[in-house]
């Protein structure tokens, strides 16, 4: 035993041939497992973009690159058989008016909507409750807690339940009330995770000392400071309510279609190129609600005047 670990109680360990080999290879092992599953997960995606612009795709490479004809036919501009399954164009009569308004692209515009008015509503309801469970120690917390984060049903089986209940209920309005149920558990941990690890109870007291009121702390204060968890809660409730498919195939009566039916027919009754198309289509919509969330975040957002 060395003089310093005398000294300090701690007596002397030999690494040993595996310790320095874990120490010289660990980081770079680690390094390699991850840039293999980022590889795995990402060639996919990349291969399915470049799928899109091909002509043929009957190797393991897709080939005679360069064409628009799949993006043609997803987006509605083509008069090829099956164009039907394109975004196509929605006739909205004004009401009270003999006015049609053609509005293209129907079902991505449909779905954007219905999915962020979901992601409003979790927010609405998911941050509440997210800061009820972690500030405050009350009866049937935990219960709460454990409502709140589990999942309600699976999608058709809430599907059906509105079918039965709600026969007569607009394609809109049940996938809004449906998203917002169904993906209100991710909003719920996201932001949760935020508070815990904010001091809570010494920002409320700082701000209430200053004079201000607990609804003005509570969304000038404690809101932005859980700015991180609320976009990473809006960015996955957005996601997965845009790509939704059981609830929505069940509640899904007329025109426009939502994204999801959109995306099961052209992958179901489409060349594998245009499937491809489609596919490409609603990543980069997910890619750029994300870039423009992520965006927001890093400019910062205010409530009420408080950055």
């Amino acid at each position: 035993m060395s003089a310093d670990a005398a000294e300090s109680g701690v007596p002397d360990r030999e690494i040993g041939r595996a310790g320095r080999l874990s120490a010289t290879l660990g980081r770079t092992a680690v390094t390699g497992v991850i840039g293999v599953v980022a590889v795995f997960l990402v060639a996919p995606i990349l291969l399915a973009v470049v799928a899109s612009f091909a002509g043929d795709w009957t190797g393991i490479l897709p080939t005679e690159l360069g064409t628009l004809e799949n993006w043609k036919h997803v987006l509605g501009f083509s008069e090829a058989v099956g164009a039907q399954r394109a975004l196509g164009t929605w006739s909205l009569t004004i009401p009270g008016t003999a006015l049609v308004v053609n509005v293209p692209f129907a079902s991505l515009f449909f779905s954007l909507v219905v999915a962020l008015g979901g992601v409003v509503v979790n927010l609405v309801v998911g941050v509440p409750i997210a800061y009820a469970v972690t500030r405050y120690d009350f009866r049937g917390s935990g219960l709460l807690n454990t409502v709140a984060v589990l999942p309600l049903v699976p999608g058709i089986i809430l599907g059906i339940a509105f079918l039965r209940t709600y026969p007569n209920i607009s394609t809109g309005v049940a996938l809004l009330i449906g998203y917002s149920l169904l993906k209100v558990p991710y909003m719920v941990l996201a932001v949760q995770s935020s508070f815990e690890a904010m001091d809570l109870r010494q920002l409320e007291e700082s701000a209430r000392s200053l004079g201000a009121s607990w609804p003005r702390t509570f969304l000038t204060v404690i809101v932005p400071n859980a700015k991180r968890g609320i976009l990473s809660g809006s960015i996955i409730c957005w996601t997965l309510a845009a790509a939704e498919f059981n609830f929505t195939y069940m509640v899904y009566s007329r025109n426009p279609r939502p994204f999801s039916i959109f995306l099961y027919n052209n992958i179901t009754n489409s060349s594998i190129l245009q499937t491809a198309a489609a596919v490409s289509l609603y990543f980069l919509i997910v890619a750029g609600v994300t870039a423009a969330l992520q965006s927001l975040g890093q400019r910062g957002f205010s409530i009420g005047g408080a950055r």
